[in-house]
């Protein structure tokens, strides 16, 4: 029964991405030999693309495969999101009388035009160094020894089948000229097992922070190595935190730094997020900062007090429109939100999944400055 409704899947969506772009490009604005032919790149393109991905990303994993299949899934994407849009805009056309074949073209060629543009900039946002995002988080309960502790935070890099070692370099380089306090990876380090990976996740190994290097898991570590990338983490000097916490001091001032696995590792005996587990023994009276790779753990943070919940998975949608996607399974796509008395950051993610493509959603390095209300 469970592989009905993936055999589905992997056949019904990419006929949508297929079918909605060959319906406005191809069967709208050409006919006989020139309309067969697009058609049957069309229909190479829909038997390939699955192909492509279960190769990448099934048993095989296939790192050229992986590759030619999330490039193609990503250019789909962009292309059956602005064909939508341009089925709208052919109607409203047609409302105002204009006759084919010059409605049809103007609007082929005009999708055409967006998502070419649209695809080199989104590999382009997708492949450059993140922006540094600074944001000012004010702490209830946070001492004044502790006013002005810089946390960055990076997440969801997902090193995989495209080497970007040099990235992972420059990346560190600028984690470093932030000078941070406390440093913080939130999940979904690499897609792949360790053997294939470490070489662009070691440069991770270092990165400097005074009070602490900490580390969760994310849902994709779960789909490969996790429990090899949490030892790999800890050999270079960051600490997993598997559904635990720690106290951290400065200037005699105090607050509680935890982490807890993704919903994901319930798969892993052992694993599985755990809050009160890793809330247990810690001083209620401390601020308490959780890394949680999901935003929608924020329920859980907030009934156990948390003060702020650092999250990452969502990508910011990647490329739009996913975001509004994104936004049917999660509270927050991303930036600071307020739930209850708990706070929550959702960052837009570090890195990229699959396609090499990032859309009106950049990726970002986050500095997280915590300020004491009495200061």
């Amino acid at each position: 029964m469970n592989r009905i409704p993936r055999q589905v899947f992997m056949l019904v969506i990419p006929a949508l991405l297929f079918l909605v772009p060959w319906w406005l490009l191809v069967f709208t604005t050409t006919s006989g030999a020139v309309c067969w032919a697009l058609s049957a790149l069309f229909v190479l393109g829909y038997i390939g693309l699955p192909l492509a991905m279960f190769t990448g990303h099934g048993p095989k994993q296939s790192d050229t495969a992986a590759l030619i299949g999330d490039t193609a899934l990503g250019v789909m994407w962009v292309l059956f999101s602005w064909s939508v849009i341009g089925t709208v805009v052919r109607t409203g056309l047609i409302i105002a009388g204009v006759d084919d074949p010059a409605r049809s073209r103007i609007v082929a060629l005009g999708v055409l035009a967006i998502s070419a543009v649209l695809t080199v900039w989104g590999i382009y946002e997708a492949r450059r160094i993140p922006r540094v995002k600074t944001v000012e988080v004010t702490i209830p309960k946070l001492a004044p020894g502790l006013d002005g502790l810089r946390m960055v935070v990076i997440t969801d890099t997902h090193y995989a089948a495209t080497d970007r070692l040099r990235w992972s370099e420059r990346v560190v380089e600028i984690v470093n000229e932030q000078r941070p306090d406390i440093a913080c990876h939130a999940g979904d380090l690499a897609d792949g097992s360790v053997v294939k990976r470490r070489a662009q996740v070691d440069p991770l190994g270092k990165v400097q922070a005074e009070l602490g290097r900490f580390y969760i898991t994310g849902n994709h570590e779960y789909f490969g190595d996790a429990a090899g990338w949490i030892d790999h983490m800890a050999g270079l000097g960051w600490q997993p935190m598997h559904n635990q916490h720690e106290v951290l001091t400065r200037d005699g001032d105090r607050l509680v730094m935890a982490g807890i696995d993704d919903p994901t590792g319930v798969s892993l005996p052992g694993h599985g997020p755990n809050l009160p587990a890793a809330l247990s023994g810690a001083d209620p009276d401390l601020p308490v900062i959780l890394l949680a790779h999901q935003p929608k753990q924020i329920t859980d943070a907030v009934k156990a007090g948390v003060a702020l919940q650092i999250s990452g998975h969502t990508h910011g949608g990647q490329i739009w429109p996913f975001r509004y996607l994104v936004r049917l399974d999660q509270p927050v796509v991303a930036g600071l939100s307020r739930h209850g008395d708990t706070q929550l950051y959702t960052s837009r993610g570090t890195g990229f999944w699959g396609p090499q493509l990032r859309v009106f959603a950049p990726s970002e390095i986050t500095v997280l400055i915590l300020r004491s209300p009495k200061s």
